[in-house]
């Protein structure tokens, strides 16, 4: 859930708040764990989430290293899962274009938008 499709999608419903009928309706991918793109995603949002030796037991138990990350690698794994989730909800490269030119008004996209691209075409060719 932590990747600009879903908020995206979130933000055609929500203005405020959420709360649970709203988290509840969101159409969220349910692939096998087997799934090449399901694992990507835990390992990428796992290690994004340990930063430091607090979450050194929980890391552990999904599989990825905990402690601070340099913020160039930090960045290219945010933009990893964005790509990672756009796949897992079945988009094209033009509809993730469209998440990211009307996410919000006035934001400064392109270089991310490149960045994701670039690890959605890659991933495409795994697929």
């Amino acid at each position: 859930m932590s990747a600009i499709p879903t908020d995206w999608y979130a933000r055609r419903f929500v203005e405020i708040r959420v709360d649970f009928h709203i988290l509840n309706a969101l159409p969220i991918p349910r692939p096998t764990r087997d799934n090449p793109l399901w694992q990507r995603a835990v390992a990428l949002s796992g290690r994004l989430a340990a930063v430091d030796e607090r979450y050194a037991d929980w890391a552990a138990a999904v599989g990825v290293d905990y402690g601070p990350l340099d913020p160039v690698t930090k960045d290219d794994m945010i933009f990893e899962l964005d790509a990672v989730v756009a796949h897992l909800y079945g988009l094209d490269a033009a509809q993730l274009s469209h998440i990211f030119a009307t996410f919000h008004v006035g934001w400064d996209y392109q270089a991310r938008l490149r960045a994701v691209l670039e690890h959605f075409r890659a991933w495409q060719g795994r697929l």
